[in-house]
This record gives C-alpha cells, structure tokens and sequence, in this order.
C-alpha cells in the first residue's frame, strides 16, 4: 500500500494531536453514552479503552469514577497525551490485537470512533477481541460514524484518510454478531469544533457480552 496515498491511523493522529480533543470533546452524546455505561459497572471495574486517544473524556470520565484504565492506541503522540493528561490511567502505544490480553479480564471495554480506519473484516476481529476480553456479562461501548462506505478517500480535519464504516442496521447487527446482546442505541448529528469540519452521523451502542 502506498502509505503516502493512504496514511496510517497512526500517522493521522499524530498529526491531529489536541486538536482532535478539541473538535470533539464538546460532544454530548458521548459523555451521555459513558453515563451509561458507569451506571452498570461495579465499583473499581477494570477497562479497556481500544483507540484512547488524548484520554478525554473516556478514560478521565472512567478513572475519576474510580474504574482501572487500560488504554490503547496505535499513535505515540495521542499516548503521550494521555500519559499526561490521565495520569490515573495505564496507557499503551499498540494495536490492540497484537497485546497479550488474557479473556475474561476487563469488565467493560469501550470503542469510541476507533474502527473506521480499519477493514470491514478488521472491524469484526476487533469487536470479537472484546468479547473474547471481557467477563461473561462484561459491556461494551461503541461509537461509529454510521455509513455505509468501503475503502472510501477522504479528508478528516485536513488530514488525508481512508475509511470503511457500516450502515447503522449492519454496525448494530456486527456488534451483535460479535457475541453481544444490544441494550441501548443512540443516534445523533455532531458538528466538530473545527474549520474544516462538516455535520456527522454518530451512533453509539451499549452492549453486554452474551
């Protein structure tokens, strides 16, 4: 693959840095979906958060409710980020699918806007990875960008991107698939706080593992 056609999620990233935070922290359906979630996690659940970010808000949001945080992402700079700004929290530069992660281990795992740079097939190894990490009845919260495209170029707050994503039908019957029963679905229209951004579909799932 011609990395300078189609750059990593790891490069993007690390292009975007803080600006990232900024163009989309002030989303609401976010924080009302880890609301969510906090309500059905037990005191001092252990976390996976695949694709962390700068660690705001999910892992702040986890930790300053007294959870344990593992977050991974594929970007040094988003790590170091986090590293810093949730210092509460464990973060690891890596693919998720490429750590030891023993099944059973985490009590919830979230997956916030961490699949659209992946295959369609990638998506689905993901979501069955956090199945296989979880504790039978462990949760899951899942955001996406609801379109149906494959393989699509594009450009993500100035930064070239490639990206496939689902319908929300397919998404929804993919997390199900992937061993989970669905337990809340929310969609919205969020308008990043950036020049070049445009309004975008989000969707966002609770799940249980089956």
């Amino acid at each position: 693959m011609d990395s300078s056609r189609h750059p990593t999620a790891a490069s993007v990233f690390d292009a975007l840095g803080a600006d990232y935070e900024r163009a989309f922290g002030g989303s609401d359906a976010h924080r009302a979906s880890l609301e969510l979630l906090l309500e059905r996690l037990a005191p001092g659940s252990r976390v996976l958060d695949v694709g962390s970010g700068t660690g705001r808000p999910t892992a702040r949001t986890l930790v300053d409710a007294g959870h344990e945080v593992l977050g991974v992402d594929v970007s040094p700079v988003m790590v170091d980020l986090a590293s810093r700004q949730v210092p509460g929290a464990e973060f690891r530069c890596a693919d998720v699918r490429e750590l030891p992660l023993e099944a059973g281990s985490f009590d919830a795992v979230c997956v916030y806007f961490a699949l659209l740079q992946l295959s369609r097939a990638e998506q689905a190894d993901v979501l069955r990875l956090a199945a296989r990490v979880l504790r039978p009845g462990g949760h899951l919260a899942v955001a996406t960008v609801p379109l149906d495209v494959e393989g699509v170029s594009g450009t993500f707050m100035g930064q070239a991107v490639r990206v496939t994503s689902f319908g929300e039908e397919a998404f929804t019957a993919l997390v199900a698939g992937a061993g989970f029963a669905v337990l809340e679905q929310t969609s919205s229209m969020f308008v990043p706080d950036h020049p070049a951004a445009v309004p975008e579909p989000h969707l966002f799932l609770l799940a249980r593992r089956t």
